[in-house]
């Protein structure tokens, strides 16, 4: 190469660098997010807590925001500063479903239905189970019978997915000995502790992880996909589950050794329908410009790529996320009126608490829900929506 064509060479190559440098530039320039972020997300340890831990570190390298993250052990604990903004985005799992819904720990005068809304969620290889305790010499969900399960205490999000898990096995609570813990994480120590035989979790949670190596030793019992009858179960109390096949874990999955079981996004990240637009956009298209930044910083994180979004899920997308969504090529008129029809949804239980709150409800705490839960049924019913949760 002559002289001549080599310094065309050379000032080419610096004025593609350079458009590209302006490019990211410009991106970065794109995403106004504030000084610092509040999210809340499940108790330290878990893969919730650690993808959050890992965006946070993506975030404060590319944008300078710094993401104080707010362990708490149960759904309300983690809306709660949601609620009273004083956190920015709440890093959540099916609370945000029941929370919606007004069921379950939500059907109380000081909750009802949440309008909560998406930015991003993750599913990747992991699955969702009950892990049972390999010294049980339980195998699968129906050796649970008579066995000791965990629950937390203002976590309706882990106890529905328990009593999913059991209804996969034609079993109810009836059928175990449930105990209660404080938190997800004193629930997985109790494990451990032999204080109980099985815990609900993510397959790459970290106390599964910790109840693998300890001398109980950890095993996740299949869900086969093709018990059409055992799924059935499933959804009627959980239709927010889905066959999946976990390949990566605790308890010896992995691709080589996968298990068929059940999933759902998680974490998702969640604000309120009322959030600006505007800050959603930047949170969202600033979690999926940064994606390559944290997608192996925990396990799970990848889950969050923007072409893995679940998009037709049962809780409706932020206005903001949708506008990111869309510049990402992550979105359809489908989508949009999937989208639409859960807006609506959360439209008619909010109209339907504010009559019935307005109509004297009773004062006891259990005739509250149950009158609630009729009424609720009745709006659902008069617009033609499922109904899911009956008394």
């Amino acid at each position: 190469m002559t002289r001549g064509p080599l310094r065309l060479w050379a000032c080419s190559l610096l004025a593609a660098s350079a458009i590209a440098a302006m490019g990211a530039a410009a991106q970065a320039n794109d995403v106004k997010l504030p000084e610092t972020l509040t999210v809340t997300a499940y108790d330290t340890g878990t893969s919730g807590f650690n993808i959050t831990v890992a965006i946070g570190k993506a975030l404060k390298s590319r944008y300078g925001t710094s993401v104080r993250v707010l362990p708490a052990g149960n759904d309300v604990a983690r809306l709660a500063p949601l609620k009273a903004k004083r956190a920015q985005l709440s890093a959540m799992g099916m609370g945000t479903y029941f929370s919606q819904e007004a069921v379950l720990e939500f059907a109380v005068k000081d909750w009802g239905p949440q309008a909560l809304q998406l930015l991003l969620s993750s599913v990747d290889c992991n699955g969702a189970n009950l892990g049972i305790a390999a010294d049980t010499g339980a195998k699968e969900l129906k050796d649970l019978k008579g066995k000791r399960v965990g629950f937390v205490v203002g976590s309706p999000a882990l106890n529905q997915n328990s009593l999913a898990a059991l209804a996969f096995a034609g079993l109810s609570k009836d059928d175990i000995r449930p105990v209660e813990f404080s938190s997800y994480g004193a629930m997985w120590k109790g494990l451990i502790n032999n204080d109980v035989d099985a815990a609900f979790g993510s397959t790459i949670t970290g106390p599964a992880k910790e109840a693998e190596a300890s001398p109980r030793g950890l095993v996740w019992p299949t869900w086969s996909h093709d018990n059409n009858a055992g799924w059935e179960r499933v959804k009627k109390i959980a239709p927010f589950f889905f066959r999946h096949k976990a390949t990566c874990g605790a308890g010896g999955i992995s691709e080589a050794t996968p298990k068929e079981m059940g999933s759902f996004p998680y974490p998702v990240y969640v604000v309120y329908a009322d959030a600006s637009a505007a800050d959603v956009y930047a949170m969202t298209k600033a979690m999926i410009t940064s994606y390559a930044d944290y997608k192996d910083g925990a396990p799970g994180a990848s889950g969050l790529d923007v072409k893995l979004q679940t998009t037709k899920w049962v809780v409706p997308f932020h206005p903001g996320a949708v506008k990111a969504l869309k510049e990402a090529g992550k979105w359809t008129d489908s989508d949009e009126a999937h989208n639409q029809g859960l807006v609506k949804r959360q439209k008619v239980l909010i109209d339907a608490w504010a009559k019935f709150m307005q109509g004297n409800p009773p004062e006891g705490k259990e005739e509250f829900r149950k009158a609630w839960m009729g009424a609720r049924k009745t709006a659902l019913e008069a617009a033609k929506l499922d109904v899911v949760f009956v008394e």
